[in-house]
């Protein structure tokens, strides 16, 4: 491999708002470089099972694994535009020459200069501290999904859940379709997070979702063998109620957090959005940030469904192309707009439309 490689747009990141950059912007005729970080493309589409919500531009009743798919099908139609690379690392950007700095597998460590990039690097999972949080068989959800999902591996027998948003609880499901048994779902809120279609179905499978409890400790040696749980008050503090769930596994679905250490070392403005769940770049319309060489889409620009996220990666590949010179179609950012609009109506999606109101900015000051 050579040392530097150059491009005309890298795409760091190879999940739903990646995927979705890619084609978009080679579609137009730009070079496009794809960085992932994982083994396969896909990101978290390849563990998802359950049918996509939504409307029939965003595959509704499709299931996530078929929509990464799809994206690659799109992306091959282009295949002389793009090139992918996985188990590949973008270890870091340096600002003062324009060059990212890349690790493939454990051997290949090279350089990238492109002319724009997308990073679309997703999130982290939250991790919460208890006593014995450590030892073997405490797993984050995310976790679970790979081993089920991608490699067809039951992390146990009998399953703590803690966290009642989607990803608790469409977990729990994929748990007991695999034979595995949920002990309970803990939620510290007075209500669930998530969608009440994902937990009415494990509530019929007869799991219980135990809301204001949390987990107290992790019981176990060398490794999980039960958990004790405890109630919560109005404001969080333990009332004093405990009880013990016997368990081999306690899985962590307490949310996720934008991955965005290479938009902040590219002196991207960036600021604290709580309904963004973390630190998330400025950036208008077309999801360029403040450094005009730099956009950004999906969970890096905050937690929201792979639904949204695919629209503003191509939101992200079409105005990169655009910036460049290539011909691409303009009518489509409005088209793209009005879908999420449509994604983020209703009540579901206030907590969203106000996060995005805090970051979207008109114009820059190039």
């Amino acid at each position: 491999m050579k040392k530097e490689i150059t491009t005309d747009i890298l795409v760091i990141g190879g999940g739903a708002a990646g995927l979705s950059a890619a084609a978009e912007a080679s579609e137009s005729g730009a070079k496009v470089i794809v960085i992932e970080s994982d083994l396969h493309l896909g990101g978290q589409l390849v563990k998802q099972t359950h049918k996509f919500f939504g409307s029939k531009d965003e595959y509704a009743g499709t299931r996530g694994y078929k929509i990464a798919g799809i994206l690659m099908s799109e992306i091959e139609q282009n295949s002389g535009n793009v090139e992918m690379m996985t188990n590949t690392v973008v270890t870091g950007y340096y600002i003062e020459d324009g060059i990212f700095t890349a690790m493939r597998g454990e051997e290949s460590y090279f350089k990238i200069k492109p002319q724009k990039a997308i990073v679309a690097t997703g999130a982290q999972e939250r991790l919460i501290p208890f006593p014995n949080n450590d030892i073997p068989g405490v797993y984050g959800a995310g976790a679970v999904q790979t081993l089920m999902n991608v490699y067809g591996v039951t992390p146990g027998k009998r399953v703590l859940m803690i966290g009642a948003g989607n990803i608790g609880l469409i977990v729990s499901y994929q748990l007991l379709q695999a034979g595995v048994g949920v002990a309970a779902v803990v939620e510290a809120m007075p209500k669930i997070g998530g969608y009440w279609v994902h937990a009415a179905k494990i509530r019929r499978l007869g799991v219980p979702i135990l809301l204001r409890h949390s987990i107290k400790e992790a019981l176990g040696g060398r490794v999980v063998d039960g958990a004790v749980i405890m109630e919560l008050d109005d404001k969080f503090n333990p009332t004093g109620r405990e009880s013990k769930i016997d368990c081999d596994v306690i899985c962590l679905a307490v949310g996720l957090t934008p991955t965005t250490e290479l938009l902040s070392q590219a002196g991207c403005d960036m600021t604290f959005v709580p309904q963004l769940c973390g630190f998330v770049p400025l950036r208008d319309r077309t999801m360029r940030t403040s450094n005009p060489d730099f956009w950004s889409a999906g969970d890096a620009t905050g937690i929201e469904e792979a639904s949204a996220a695919m629209v503003e990666g191509r939101i992200a590949g079409l105005s990169a192309a655009q910036s460049l010179g290539f011909p691409v179609k303009t009518e489509r950012f409005g088209e793209y707009w009005a879908r999420l609009d449509h994604l983020r109506a209703g009540e579901v999606g206030e907590k969203i439309r106000a996060g995005i109101g805090r970051v979207l900015r008109d114009r820059w000051e190039d």
